[in-house]
């Protein structure tokens, strides 16, 4: 499997949320970040296990896989509810993914934290989405809401 067929396999098992097919895609030793997580190894399949148990609303597509050299760019979106304030949220996020292996090695995540903390937040979002410190709490918010979850589940420990 290509690089590019791994990336689009990986997508299609995001859309339809499973998190086992897209555990399988990473090398164990790989390395994810966006606006939120910075995560090394099995943190990085917990992430994805934990969104697609949580999003039940979840709707994921994606389009534009590009490879060039070693690395696969591609484009996706996610429409969802955020539980903490029950509002719709519809993210546009640009990836980039480096390899080893033949399984993802690195995968960075991009996309306007200020667009979406407006979304997600509503006023305070929009006011302080700009902020560091708003950010660096959504960051340790989602970091305790992971190590829960890995804590809950001995498979990532």
């Amino acid at each position: 499997m290509s690089n590019k067929e791994l990336i689009i396999s990986f997508y299609k098992a995001f859309g339809v949320k499973d998190f086992k097919k897209m555990g399988e895609c990473y090398h164990k030793e790989a390395f994810f970040e966006d606006e939120v997580f910075k995560l090394n190894g099995k943190e990085v399949k917990a992430m994805w296990h934990m969104l697609c148990l949580r999003g039940k609303d979840l709707e994921v597509t994606f389009a534009n896989v590009q490879e060039s050299e070693s690395i696969v760019t591609a484009q996706w979106e996610a429409k969802y509810i955020f539980s903490a304030s029950k509002r719709m949220v519809h993210n546009k996020i640009s990836a980039q993914f480096k390899f080893k292996d033949g399984k993802i090695i690195e995968h960075k995540d991009s996309f306007s934290f200020w667009k979406w903390s407006g979304q997600a937040l509503g006023f305070t979002g929009v006011l302080l989405g700009w902020t560091p410190m708003l950010k660096n709490k959504v960051s340790e918010q989602a970091a305790n809401s992971l190590n829960s979850f890995i804590s809950a589940h001995p498979e990532y420990q």
